[in-house]
């Protein structure tokens, strides 16, 4: 069977799922194309044949990391924008421009690809398009109608997504079922969104089996696009540069490795599969910022976690971690002193919570029961 798969590029969790289904669903003998943007785009090229680049849709951030009211002003007007990757300014399309051009760049190929499904892991134009065009789609979504630090003025906005994904022929929520979703406040109540047989919790893509690990050092995985990571850096560095502990640092910046050391903090601008895999293992606590891939690599290696959110979803994530007692969230500086002074303190409680979620999260496998809902469409 031919099957259409779509990603979002607003970090890169909707592709690190789509790689691993892609995979699995290709070594089953299906015909696979995908479309995506930005980064999310060259990482699809490199793993698979079939990959069409489409307009990117971004938030409007800079060196402070995303910022709501221009982000709010960009829904429907051009912004200037200083491009830190390349050095200059540009002006910002709005996101209704880059809507409208996702969605045609979207069109322009599916008369040719003629899919059998379309998978869509957050992206509403694929969506918009199956139900145009009477595709069978499957929508994969750790949000849905999210209720931690988004504006109201995006409520209009949320209902009119909610239409395409209540039209969706099966919903897949990569996450562990209530009362441990991690993702708990971004997917929001489902009776109240009106969804109802079509939603399957099937656990994370990722295997949490558990992992013997030492206890070596802080692990701080930085990641998202450069305006978040600068945000990370200016918060992480000036307090784990004064620590005895040991702490290894990701900065999340692909390309030429180089490696740096201040005070006790190895620097790298980044590190490979299995040079991530040894510093999660190893590492006493980890700092992140609530990404919802990275929420899972802390529970596969059952370590507690102090969360950083940049950005609304991730802030729904450290809460929903803060409640089941296994992570600490915060802001700034000052509230990282006193969460890494009380992550030591109080470390055997928190090992012992991650270790329990690690358990029940790991009876599920995501990855497996997404196939299964897939292919069942096909019969």
């Amino acid at each position: 069977m031919r099957l259409l798969l779509c990603c979002s590029e607003l970090g890169l969790g909707h592709v690190s799922r789509i790689i691993p289904l892609g995979k699995r669903l290709e070594k089953n003998g299906h015909e696979m194309f995908f479309f995506s943007g930005g980064k999310a785009f060259s990482m699809l090229q490199k793993e698979f044949k079939n990959v069409y680049e489409c307009t990117p849709i971004s938030w409007y951030e800079n060196a402070h990391g995303i910022i709501t009211s221009a982000s709010l002003l960009n829904l429907l007007l051009p912004l200037p924008l200083f491009n830190m990757e390349q050095n200059r300014f540009e002006m910002k399309k709005s996101n209704a421009m880059e809507t409208i051009h996702r969605y045609y760049d979207l069109r322009e190929n599916l008369h040719d690809i003629a899919p059998d499904i379309l998978i869509a892991d957050g992206d509403i134009n694929a969506l918009r398009l199956a139900q145009r065009w009477k595709i069978p789609s499957v929508y994969i979504a750790n949000m849905i109608r999210p209720s931690y630090g988004f504006s109201a003025f995006l409520s209009p906005g949320e209902r009119v997504v909610e239409r395409y994904v209540k039209r969706s022929s099966r919903i897949i929520i990569p996450d562990n079922p209530p009362p441990f979703t991690i993702s708990e406040y971004s997917i929001g109540n489902l009776d109240h969104v009106g969804l109802n047989g079509n939603v399957e919790y099937v656990g994370a893509f990722v295997d949490t089996s558990p992992v013997d690990g030492s206890e070596e050092h802080i692990f701080a995985p930085i990641s998202g696009p450069i305006g978040t990571r600068a945000k990370l850096i200016k918060t992480l560095i000036p307090v784990l540069e004064k620590l005895k502990t040991k702490c290894v640092i990701s900065l999340g910046t692909p390309g030429k490795r180089v490696s740096t050391k201040i005070g006790n903090c190895e620097l790298h601008t980044w590190l490979t599969p299995e040079e991530r895999h040894e510093a999660m293992k190893k590492a006493k606590f980890v700092i992140f910022s609530g990404g919802h891939a990275t929420c899972f690599e802390t529970i596969k290696y059952a370590k507690p976690s102090i969360c950083i959110p940049t950005q609304p979803e991730q802030l729904g994530n450290a809460a929903k971690l803060q409640d089941l007692n296994c992570s600490i969230t915060v802001k700034n500086k000052k509230q990282l002193e006193k969460a890494v002074q009380k992550m030591v303190s109080k470390k055997e409680s928190y090992n012992k919570n991650i270790i329990k979620l690690n358990e029940f999260s790991n009876r599920f496998k995501g990855l497996d029961r997404a196939v299964s809902i897939v292919e069942g469409l096909l019969d």
